[in-house]
């Protein structure tokens, strides 16, 4: 987090100094900050890994993006045909996130998928609810669930 703020005031500060406060020029302060950080990296202990967090971000959202086209087409044919190929049911997901954070950003990205609700939390906060519509291969579902979750994790830890 302290790295992604100096990053933003280094694209504010790079804005700031050219005197042109665009759209393009905040993305090239924020492109140059990032090259500054990335060699800063190894001197200054509070900005250890930044540099190959986005990275990370940038897989997770093509994986994220594929993942949510994915399910808008399988909810969509189901409605769409006249055979409802739906098999709904909640099942238990252990989690590997610990954190507040990564349960909130974990269930939520889940939410966000069609055909998937997250729906409660246990109290040891080590099991998440969640309710999916196509619950054919529950052993598949907890895969797909397990990959979402590891590269959330990746990218936040």
């Amino acid at each position: 987090m302290t790295g992604m703020f100096w990053n933003l005031l280094l694209a504010l500060a790079w804005a700031a100094l050219s005197g042109s406060f665009t759209g393009m020029n905040l993305l090239a302060g924020f492109c140059f900050g990032y090259f500054a950080l990335m060699v800063l990296q190894k001197q200054v202990p509070a900005l250890k890994g930044y540099s190959r967090r986005l990275p990370r971000l940038m897989a997770f959202l093509f994986f994220f993006i594929r993942e949510l086209v994915k399910s808008n087409l399988r909810v969509a044919y189901d409605i769409a045909t006249p055979v409802w190929h739906m098999k709904p049911g909640v099942i238990a997901f252990p989690l590997e996130a610990r954190s507040d954070m990564e349960i909130m950003f974990v269930s939520s990205l889940i939410s966000l998928t069609p055909g998937t609700l997250s729906l409660d939390v246990s109290d040891d906060r080590r099991v998440l609810f969640i309710h999916a519509m196509f619950l054919q291969d529950e052993e598949q579902l907890r895969a797909d669930l397990r990959e979402l979750e590891r590269r959330i994790l990746k990218v936040m830890r």
